[in-house]
Parts: structure tokens; C-alpha cells; sequence
């Protein structure tokens, strides 16, 4: 698979994932989506913490920062796998 490709699935993934709803999906399973988004999007978690860090905060720093091992091609497809998969059902 290309990059261009995966770029371009990973953007139709976003959009799909973009007209589910948040109640829909279990909380884990929201917070997993969030951390493979920010990844691809964004690369590593920046630990550095604003003062208005909340406990919520918290919970979607350490989803992106267990993802931190992985490329970013990587948590694209995982992202990609995850839409598709929820999508189906």
C-alpha cells in the first residue's frame, strides 16, 4: 500500500468516524480512537502539561502516550482497521 493511499483511506476512516456518535462507542474504545487520531495527526504525546489539565485530560494523554511506540503509518491502519470494524457492525 502507498502512503498516498493510506492517507487517503485514513481521511475516508475520519470522515466515517466523524458522523458516529460519542454514546455509541464504549469509553475505551473512544479513547483508543483518540490516541491513534492524535498520533497520526499530530506524532508523539508533548507531556508538557497546561494549568488547565483535568482528569480527563489525563485519561487521553495516557491512551496516546501507550500508543507511543508506533509509527504513525501504523496508527493509521490501526485507526482504519478500528472505523471499519465499528462501522460494520
Amino acid at each position: 500500500m502507498t502512503e498516498k493511499d493510506l492517507d487517503t483511506q485514513f481521511l475516508e476512516a475520519v470522515e466515517i468516524a466523524s458522523n458516529m456518535t460519542q454514546a455509541s462507542l464504549p469509553q475505551d474504545v473512544q479513547l483508543r480512537l483518540y490516541a491513534l487520531y492524535k498520533h497520526s495527526t499530530k506524532g508523539t504525546v508533548d507531556l508538557k502539561q497546561n494549568p488547565s489539565f483535568h482528569l480527563r485530560d489525563a485519561f487521553k494523554t495516557n491512551a496516546w502516550m501507550q500508543i507511543s511506540h508506533l509509527t504513525s503509518n501504523e496508527a493509521k491502519q490501526q485507526y482504519i482497521e478500528m472505523i471499519l470494524s465499528l462501522y460494520k457492525k
